[in-house]
């Protein structure tokens, strides 16, 4: 940020949405050329949000390291002044004060916090990330596919209890292996590991005897056991714990679960521990 980019600062402090909505961002391909970031180095998602991809860190690992500075464990003041706005805040005096080359890194915010209390984690004030609204509500999206992977794999759980509680072996066998249009069935590869994991080495559906064949077409999952929770990215304490399956089409399949927030799933820890 050069000293032609500061803005002026008035008094009493504008709102954080009026402070954001009164810069003009630059295109983030600006951003990433200072970076020395190439167009292959990151997908655009708009004019003003990128994301960069692993594959820049091993072109660039010659590069000379630079220094690493950790903003937390900040009490908030009674202003909500914490973390997020000493990180911007120091990233600020370092760029377009003493003019280093320097980047921050924030965590992409939860939307529960957003709509309640706390508020976002843009920062605020003078010392905040633009833009405020996107970057606190939606960002890539990332948190919405989160949510929407975590809430189909609860439903495909409880879809299968169902199935599996409502249709005899054969049924089940035969939406498992179809035939086809010359009445020959086959396993596909995922359908070997469940095989072997079951101590069963034939290789044909048709050889499979009525007992493999319940082995094979069941998991016989106890719903007792199920841990697995829907998710949603709003607080809403009235959702923590619900009972499911109350429709007359579930025929009295009922059972007790909940929502946790989306940011605390099994599926957002996957991603923050990918490589790919």
């Amino acid at each position: 940020m050069s000293s032609s980019r500061k803005l002026q600062v008035v008094s009493p402090v504008p709102a954080d949405i009026d402070i954001a909505n009164s810069v003009e961002p630059l295109h983030i391909a600006e951003i990433a050329k200072d970076l020395n970031l190439s167009p292959l180095h990151y997908d655009l998602y708009g004019k003003y949000k990128a994301k960069v991809l692993l594959s820049a860190f091993d072109e660039l690992k010659d590069r000379e390291d630079g220094y690493y500075v950790v903003v937390g464990g900040i009490t908030p003041t009674p202003l909500g002044e914490g973390k997020s706005t000493t990180t911007v805040g120091l990233c600020q005096a370092l760029g377009a004060y003493l003019d280093k080359k320097v980047v921050t890194c924030l965590r992409q915010p939860s939307q529960g916090p957003t709509f309640g209390i706390k508020g976002g984690a843009a920062g605020g004030g003078y010392s905040q990330v633009i833009p405020m609204d996107e970057f606190n509500l939606h960002l890539t999206g990332d948190i919405h596919a989160i949510t929407a992977s975590n809430n189909l794999l609860a439903a495909a759980i409880d879809t299968r209890i169902f199935h599996e509680a409502s249709q005899s072996d054969k049924a089940l066998f035969n939406r498992l292996c179809p035939a086809n249009k010359e009445g020959k069935r086959s396993f596909s590869d995922i359908m070997f590991r469940r095989l072997t994991k079951l101590g069963i080495s034939k290789t044909s559906p048709e050889e499979l005897t009525p007992e493999e064949i319940k082995k094979f077409a069941r998991l016989d999952i106890d719903p007792d056991s199920i841990t697995w929770r829907r998710v949603m990215d709003v607080n809403d304490r009235f959702l923590r714990k619900i009972t499911i399956g109350q429709g007359p089409e579930e025929k009295g399949m009922t059972r007790e679960t909940g929502f946790d927030i989306s940011v605390a799933s099994e599926i957002m820890a996957v991603l923050a521990l990918t490589t790919l």
